[in-house]
C-alpha cells in the first residue's frame, strides 16, 4: 500500500503546472507552454494567452503536493490559486502584431495616436476601443471591438491588410494609414492621401511616433 502511494505522489507531480516569470515581475500560471519563436502561448484550464517570447525571463515548475508522511495515509497539498495577470494594453498590440507580420512598434504607434492606449476609449464618431475600430469594420472582421484582445487582433490585421493592399503603390506605408484613418474609399477615389486636414496631420503623427519608437 505505502509503494501505491508513493507512486501515485510521482504521477501527480509530473502533471504539475508552471508559472511563466515576466520581466515585469509578474507571475502567470499555466498547465504548460509552447515556443512559437517570438510567441509564447500559454495553456490553461480557461483556454491560452499569447505573450511576447522577449517578455519572459524563466518558467518554474509549480509543486501540487507535500511529502508523503512515514506510515500515515497520503495528504495532498490543495495547489494555490493560479496567479494570472491580465495583459497589458503593448502586450496585446504587441502580440497581435507579431501575429500579423508586422512590426510591434508600428501597430504600437498607430494605437498610441488612435486611443493612446485606452481600452475603453469612444471617438465623437463612434470608433471604439485601443485601435479606434469603427463598428461596421469590426462587424467586418468579426469581432467585439470592446473586448481588448479582439480589438488589438483586428486593428493589427486590418493594418497589415491595407499595407498589403498598397504594396506596389508610391507610398505604401503613407497610403495605408490614410486608409485606416479615413477609410480605403477616400483613398481610391483621391489616388493619394485624401485632402483632408484631419487624415493628413494623422498620417504625419502616426509616423513621428514610429521613428521615435524604433529609436
Amino acid at each position: 500500500m505505502k509503494r501505491f502511494f508513493l507512486y501515485l505522489v510521482s504521477v501527480m507531480q509530473a502533471c504539475a503546472g508552471e508559472y511563466a516569470i515576466l520581466d515585469s515581475g509578474f507571475r502567470v500560471y499555466s498547465e504548460r507552454h509552447e515556443d512559437l519563436g517570438a510567441i509564447t502561448r500559454l495553456h490553461t484550464k480557461d483556454g491560452s494567452v499569447d505573450l511576447p517570447s522577449g517578455q519572459i525571463r524563466a518558467f518554474e515548475q509549480e509543486e501540487h503536493v507535500r511529502p508523503v508522511p512515514p506510515e500515515t495515509e497520503l495528504q495532498v497539498a490543495v495547489p494555490p490559486a493560479p496567479s494570472f495577470r491580465v495583459p497589458s494594453p503593448l502586450e496585446l498590440i504587441d502580440a497581435a502584431a507579431v501575429r500579423h507580420g508586422s512590426r510591434p512598434e508600428f501597430v504600437r504607434s498607430v494605437a498610441a495616436v488612435e486611443s493612446a492606449f485606452r481600452i475603453d476609449a469612444l471617438s465623437p464618431k463612434g470608433a471604439i476601443g485601443l485601435m479606434q475600430l469603427m463598428p461596421a469594420t469590426a462587424d467586418d472582421l468579426g469581432v467585439d471591438p470592446r473586448d481588448p484582445a479582439q480589438n488589438a487582433e483586428a486593428g493589427a490585421r486590418h493594418l497589415r491588410e491595407l499595407l498589403l493592399r498598397y504594396k506596389d503603390t508610391r507610398d505604401p506605408v503613407r497610403l495605408a494609414l490614410a486608409a485606416y484613418n479615413a477609410g480605403p474609399g477616400a483613398v481610391e477615389r483621391y489616388r493619394d492621401i485624401p485632402p483632408y486636414r484631419e487624415t493628413q496631420d494623422y498620417v504625419e503623427r502616426v509616423l513621428r511616433r514610429y521613428l521615435r519608437e524604433l529609436k
